[in-house]
């Protein structure tokens, strides 16, 4: 006699969705350690001989093997996993600044949008709404079915964009260093040693917007500023 599977509850739907964000969030975070780490090489914000090569994205990826560095990033890394889990994240920035004269170079910045859970609309009053009238259902971002090999594939074509990038991109002169900012949501829980930053924008800056990738649960916009050579 065969045996029949009850539908799932909104409880195990719940559960579902939550799992799959967990696995989307890995991937954002995964990416984001790959990008600070390929920007620091290409940039040359350290030399190539701290670096070492690893295969992800169906590429030869450099990730640094300097131990303040790679504790610095994994530090942030971990920190931005239990954020991006609860959604609480909007963007990350990678700023490259001079050593010497402490001025802002360029600013690498990643916008997090996170999909709504389609079960969940958001009621929302239209601002030329009167003030009485019943807010209307407004549909949001939702999460859609897209593969791992999609967006990994997606990925593999924003890494590429940004090694080409050092074709427009101004040298670096000097020593540099960098920040990586996190904006977080206001309630978000800040570990005691994160202290508050300005943007560190760049100067009259020129942008260029870069590819985007999306999971299932959310969407990387990427813009670089750079400074113009004098």
């Amino acid at each position: 006699m065969p045996s029949a599977v009850p539908p799932p509850t909104a409880s195990d739907k719940s559960k579902l969705h939550k799992l799959a964000l967990r696995g989307a969030s890995k991937t954002i975070v995964e990416f984001f350690d790959f990008a600070c780490n390929t920007i620091l090489f290409q940039r040359g914000v350290y030399p190539p001989e701290d670096f070492t090569t690893v295969k992800k994205y169906g590429l030869n990826m450099m990730t640094t093997c300097d131990d303040q560095v790679k504790a610095y990033v994994k530090k942030i890394m971990s920190q931005l996993s239990r954020w991006m889990q609860k959604s609480k994240i909007s963007k990350l920035v990678i700023v490259i600044t001079s050593r010497e004269t402490g001025e802002h170079i360029e600013r690498w910045q990643f916008d997090v949008n996170v999909f709504a859970d389609p079960s969940k609309l958001k009621h929302t009053r239209l601002s030329d709404d009167k003030e009485n009238s019943a807010p209307e259902l407004q549909q949001t971002s939702v999460a859609t079915e897209k593969s791992e090999e999609e967006t990994q594939k997606e990925i593999q074509a924003l890494f590429r964009q940004i090694t080409a990038s050092v074709s427009f991109l101004p040298m670096l002169d000097g020593n540099c260093t960098f920040n990586v900012l996190v904006y977080a949501d206001a309630d978000s829980e800040v570990p005691l040693e994160w202290g508050d930053s300005d943007a560190k924008e760049v100067k009259n800056a020129e942008k260029v917007m870069l590819r985007s990738f999306s999971t299932n649960h959310h969407r990387i916009d990427t813009v670089v500023s750079y400074r113009l050579a004098e």
